[in-house]
């Protein structure tokens, strides 16, 4: 935390001189996304402020568990009445990931960035960027402890939910000692370790085995098995009944056949965009590949957006793996 002081003094500026805040985080929240926002919002409450914590759309059915997971606005279905000056971003590896929710921005908005990618250009006005954090919600419980607010079971449970999930249940590389002690730490405040790992990481909806099933039929390994992937589109979607957070995890099946390096989903969102899901081993930075089609993430685990046929993409990005193999 010493390295960032500055950066930390500047966000406790943020938001012990301001108020009325909108909190975001990135488009299709994951378990950080959700338990940052929420963190926030736990903060905030604590120095007094008023908030609005929103997304695009819906969090996670399984993550209603979190405290005051149900205030977080689904944009998609209950628009705000107006913009806001001060808008707190959580876990946006890049702007473009708030998605709609800029539509609530004021022209002259004031923006706290606070992330954890690498691949985060600081498009904040104030920037709290931690690129060694194995999570946002690490950063957070620094922040946390900076403003020397007093934790409890509930914003306990929300940080370790973050963690547990962006680490893969502790088992990513980005699985530090610092990491380690600050599970420790929560877990004395009454966090049901096991609980939320059987919950987060090893159940699965009925509609998600199905669409698993489905994609590993479609299973594609390359001559040299160093890359593998899988597809899935609308008709998978429909046919198998999943949303979206059923899509979590299946890219972690290619990446996990014994000689892969590189895993690969690829979701059609419609005949001329596909999301690409890119997993690595650690021989390849497909966060740096990520980038050279406008997305980012990290070293071992990143996305992207693209527009062109799935074809072509496909065919793009095998290749621009195979340039780092």
């Amino acid at each position: 935390m010493q390295t960032n002081e500055r950066e930390f003094r500047q966000c406790t500026e943020f938001l012990t001189e301001h108020d009325d805040f909108l909190v975001v985080s990135h488009i299709q929240p994951d378990g950080d996304a959700v338990s940052s926002t929420l963190a926030v919002g736990w903060l905030l409450s604590c120095l007094g402020k008023n908030y609005v914590m929103v997304n695009e759309g819906p969090i996670p059915r399984r993550m209603a568990y979190l405290w005051e997971s149900e205030q977080i606005i689904d944009l998609s279905v209950t628009p705000l009445e107006h913009k806001y000056k001060h808008v707190i971003a959580v876990d946006c590896a890049d702007f473009s990931r708030v998605g709609k929710t800029r539509e609530y921005f004021a022209e002259d908005a004031q923006i706290l960035n606070i992330d954890h990618h690498p691949t985060n250009d600081g498009y904040g006005t104030t920037n709290l960027i931690v690129p060694h954090a194995a999570a946002t919600v690490e950063i957070l419980f620094d922040l946390i402890r900076v403003l020397e607010l007093q934790m409890n079971k509930e914003i306990a449970t929300a940080i370790y939910t973050g963690l547990l999930t962006d680490t893969g249940g502790f088992r990513y590389a980005s699985t530090t000692p610092k990491v380690m002690e600050i599970a420790s730490k929560l877990l004395e405040y009454g966090v049901d370790g096991p609980g939320l790992s059987e919950l987060l990481l090893e159940q699965m909806t009925l509609p998600q085995l199905r669409l698993l099933t489905r994609a590993l039929n479609q299973l594609v390994i390359s001559e040299d098995g160093k890359i593998s992937w899988v597809t899935i589109d609308d008709e998978d979607m429909r046919l198998t009944g999943a949303i979206h957070e059923d899509l979590e995890g299946i890219v972690n099946y290619p990446r996990n056949i014994q000689g892969v390096e590189v895993g690969l989903l690829f979701k059609v969102i419609h005949e001329n965009a596909v999301k690409v899901s890119l997993r690595s081993n650690g021989k390849v930075d497909v966060a740096e590949i990520a980038q050279n089609f406008g997305g980012g993430g990290h070293v071992r685990a990143a996305g992207a957006r693209i527009e062109g046929t799935l074809e072509d993409i496909i065919s793009r990005v095998v290749e621009q793996v195979n340039l780092q193999l």
